[in-house]
């Protein structure tokens, strides 16, 4: 064990045993009397090592999850490890101590209650850095274990055991799409869309993934026009479409296929409402050439 864990761990320690400490100081956390409902004040309040006094060792899954929040909380401020002699340049900054103290509370909670959602997703956010940091180093081992599929298993394992919330599958959609796990993103974003529905700022952000790391123009074009029907005059969507729109004019006619190409330009034709705008001159600029290969 390294002297810097040696040391976090003796520190909680001297805090369980020190006369009092188990009714903190500074003001009295709120709760009525509610040792989870203090305790969980403290952490709110980011007096962790009032509250990790207060909880002692943890005895049920709430108590261990409280633990796990404060030594994350902890582990804010704390500073970034140096990797140990002779570790690999590409491995990184280990965990924290008191990010392992973090994680072995937040798994000591789902193990004993499996459909625990905040603990789970607690483990993900903790190890979400570590396997983004790992991504940017081309795949080299992460620190504690923190692979994309396990941050990602944690995840959906959050928004499985909270199926009324979107905070889970959210932070998965940006994880995700920042890991370059496109299928994984997009799953994040179905399943919001089943817990959102009617919601226009959440289509065109699907839209938005669609069009761009999501690869598929078609599919943001159907999510926008959802949009519009809640938002008939949202001006910023239907550019947006006009866009898409007009690429696929430009493909179509450097493909010869001039029919489909015109039949496209009319759909454009549709979301450009601004003459003076940029996809307003680029259809008049993709309209000619269309007219000038009809008049060979």
């Amino acid at each position: 064990m390294t002297p810097r864990r040696l040391a976090a761990v003796a520190g909680a320690l001297v805090l369980l045993t020190a006369p009092g400490c188990r009714r903190g100081t500074g003001a009295p956390a709120a709760g009525n009397g509610d040792p989870l409902a203090e305790s969980r004040a403290l952490v709110d309040d980011r007096r962790y090592d009032e509250a990790i006094a207060r909880l002692g060792t943890g005895s049920d899954p709430e108590s261990l999850y409280l633990l796990g929040r404060a030594w994350a909380g902890k582990a804010e401020a704390a500073p970034v490890p140096t990797p140990a002699p002779g570790a690999p340049a590409t491995a990184g900054a280990p965990l924290k101590p008191e990010e392992e103290q973090a994680l072995a509370f937040f798994e000591r909670a789902v193990a004993a209650r499996p459909d625990h959602a905040a603990a789970h997703l607690a483990i993900a956010q903790l190890l979400a850095p570590h396997a983004l940091a790992s991504v940017a180093r081309g795949g080299a081992p992460a620190a504690g274990g923190a692979t994309v599929d396990r941050v990602l298993r944690s995840f959906g394992e959050a928004v499985q055991a909270d199926p009324g919330g979107t905070a889970a599958a959210e932070a998965m959609v940006q994880f995700a799409t920042r890991a370059g796990r496109v299928a994984d993103a997009d799953a994040a974003f179905q399943e919001l869309l089943r817990r959102r529905r009617e919601d226009p700022d959440l289509l065109v952000r699907y839209g938005d993934f669609l069009a761009g790391p999501g690869g598929n123009g078609e599919g943001a074009l159907a999510q926008y026009a959802q949009a519009l029907i809640w938002r008939p005059d949202d001006a910023a969507t239907k550019r947006k479409m006009a866009d898409i729109q007009l690429v696929a004019v430009a493909a179509l006619l450097s493909r010869q296929q001039y029919a489909t190409a015109e039949a496209r330009l009319h759909d454009a034709r549709k979301f450009v409402t601004n003459p003076a705008s940029p996809e307003a001159a680029r259809l008049r600029e993709l309209e000619g050439r269309l007219a000038e290969i009809r008049g060979r």
